[in-house]
């Protein structure tokens, strides 16, 4: 596996590697997104409840299966990378495959017989088939990761672009042919014989409450392969390409340490990475169980005084079948799968600043390291911004033009109010991630780990509080976790601030993208109520986006908040700084 040639993926700068993420992203985003509306569109509220219920049990899993080691993986590679111990480089691979094999097997087999404790804790018994389905997941998606962060270490962020639309096609295609085909099945088999898999129906909306449990099971199962494929792609790529480490590199790389020394390194760097990563998946959990248990138990205490706060918007079926807490916080996913797009991009921006920021931090080149932070910030704020401004002013809009379905316009109506304050409390979710990977790569792996358990306390705390108040419900979960992650965002940039000895230019990161912003927020809302009166709503609010762009590019450019350096690490950006400079645009 020794290559003659270097690859271009050990030099891809920040910006190069965060848009080959960032467009697989927005792919795998797009995907995942019809995903969940025609899965919505079938199901309802009830239907995302469960799909939901699913992923918060599966998330603190994953993240214990692999427990920080691909974040480990990649520091430790660029780290060896910057120091030319290309020796140690592969050493790393090998030593990883054991560890994260063992663990994804054990954390496999945990999923499995907890999920049967799980649903007993959430009262949602039906959500048994979608954990089932979703379990293989765990063992698979701990095997990419071996690939992914040695990969991204290396600076090649194309790997991990491609296995993840891998997983998303698979997700979507699979997936929701297998769903569909499981409800029609069900359907006939309610027609044939009055019974969904041994269960009496007498009406079709029973048989249809009966079906969306195996048909949610079914639709996971897509993504259970789509894991599997991704794994096989990088396995193949790993093993028929090669890393882009030369023969030369080997010859003249030092002789490599003992597995022992570089065993005990990956564990140290992985363990407050991974714990902290853990924690805030165990509060997610946490978070999605006290939601529907404190509803839950609204509904037994008081029910008069949530059905006043939604009336009519919750149905018969749904409120008489005892489902009331799964459908609310399903109205609640809704609104979250649109502000993932958000914290998905900002993610992309944390992976991609490790190594980045690791090398300059290894290089000891504060003026480079300088440099690294102030992009990964200013990239950051630039799309965080406005976008959650955004969700917030065009809530309802945006949810109707996405779930377009007239089945789920209640749904649509509940989630809006969820997103508008949803909106904000994303902006300090998603620059939380890449401050929080800034740490990591100058050494402080054991901050976020410190930030997000006290993040974390806080927020249950938050959450049981107001969630319990019929009047707030799910609205809580918002508050909580806007307090808990404008905490973390706020101590971790004043601890890299601190650690690295580096003040960032403040004004060009944040006070000129606010401003932006805030002019692109009000851009969206008066132009989406104008096309509103002329135009069909979907229109109007497509236009609004687009409006809302154009302001916010002409205001950043007129305010300077663009500068000259980012846009030359970009494919072309040599050009776009030629035609911006003669219009002195940037500096």
């Amino acid at each position: 596996m020794v290559k003659k040639k270097k690859k271009e993926g050990k030099g891809q700068s920040f910006l190069k590697g965060a848009m080959v993420l960032g467009s697989s992203m927005i792919i795998v985003r797009l995907m995942g997104m019809v995903y969940k509306i025609l899965l919505s569109g079938m199901y309802g509220g009830v239907g995302t409840g469960l799909f939901n219920a699913a992923y918060a049990l599966y998330n603190p899993l994953f993240m214990l299966s692999t427990a920080g080691f691909p974040i480990a993986i990649s520091r430790m590679v660029s780290e060896n990378v910057t120091k030319k111990r290309f020796r140690d480089v592969r050493q790393i691979q090998k030593i990883s495959v054991p560890l994260f094999v063992a663990a994804g097997l054990g954390c496999f087999i945990v999923m499995i017989a907890g999920s049967f404790i799980y649903v007993k804790m959430i009262n949602a018994g039906d959500t048994i088939f979608a954990l089932l389905c979703l379990s293989p997941t765990i063992f698979f998606g701990c095997l990419m990761s071996i690939y992914r962060g040695y990969f991204e270490g290396m600076r090649n962020m194309t790997p991990t672009a491609v296995s993840e639309i891998i997983e998303a096609a698979c997700k979507l295609f699979v997936g929701f042919s297998a769903s569909y085909v499981t409800m029609k099945l069900c359907m006939k088999q309610f027609t044939d014989t009055g019974f969904v898999m041994g269960i009496e129906c007498h009406t079709e909306a029973e048989a249809h409450a009966a079906a969306v449990p195996l048909a949610i099971g079914a639709a996971i199962t897509g993504i259970s392969l789509g894991s599997m494929v991704g794994f096989l792609f990088l396995f193949i790529k790993f093993k028929r390409s090669g890393d882009g480490i030369s023969y030369e590199d080997l010859k003249n790389s030092p002789p490599p340490r003992k597995n022992s020394e570089i065993r005990r390194t990956m564990v140290r760097t992985a363990i407050p990475i991974g714990l902290g990563a853990i924690i805030m998946s165990i509060s997610d959990m946490v978070d999605s169980t006290l939601v529907q248990m404190r509803i839950n138990n609204i509904m037994e205490t008081d029910p008069g005084a949530l059905l006043n706060v939604y009336g009519s918007l919750i149905p018969d079926e749904v409120y008489y079948g005892g489902n009331t807490h799964i459908y609310l916080y399903g109205c609640y996913g809704m609104a979250l799968t649109l502000m993932m797009l958000v914290t998905a991009v900002t993610q992309v921006f944390g992976t991609t600043a490790l190594p980045s920021v690791t090398a300059a931090y290894t290089s000891g080149n504060k003026a480079k390291l300088k440099e690294s932070m102030e992009t990964v910030l200013r990239v950051t704020v630039l799309v965080t911004i406005p976008s959650g401004i955004g969700l917030s002013v065009l809530a309802e809009p945006l949810l109707s033009l996405i779930y377009n379905s007239p089945s789920v316009a209640n749904e649509v109506e509940i989630g809006s109010k969820v997103l508008m304050i949803m909106g904000i409390s994303v902006i300090f979710i998603a620059i939380s991630t890449p401050l929080c990977s800034m740490l990591q790569a100058v050494g402080r792996m054991d901050v976020p780990l410190k930030l997000f358990t006290v993040g974390m306390i806080v927020k249950i705390v938050v959450n049981y509080i107001l969630v319990g108040i019929p009047e707030i419900n799910i609205q809580g979960a918002n508050v909580g976790s806007m307090v808990c992650y404008s905490f973390v965002t706020v101590a971790a940039l004043f601890i890299l601030c601190r650690q690295t000895k580096i003040v960032p230019d403040f004004v060009s990161i944040f006070v000129k993208p606010l401003f932006a912003s805030i002019v692109c927020g009000a851009a969206a809302y008066f132009s989406e109520i104008i096309f509103d009166i002329v135009l069909p709503q979907r229109i109007s609010t497509i236009l609004a986006v687009f409006m809302a762009i154009i302001v916010y590019a002409v205001t950043l450019l007129l305010t300077k908040a663009i500068r000259r350096d980012d846009l030359m690490q970009m494919p072309k950006g040599n050009k776009i700084v030629k035609v911006l400079e003669k219009r002195k645009l940037i500096r």
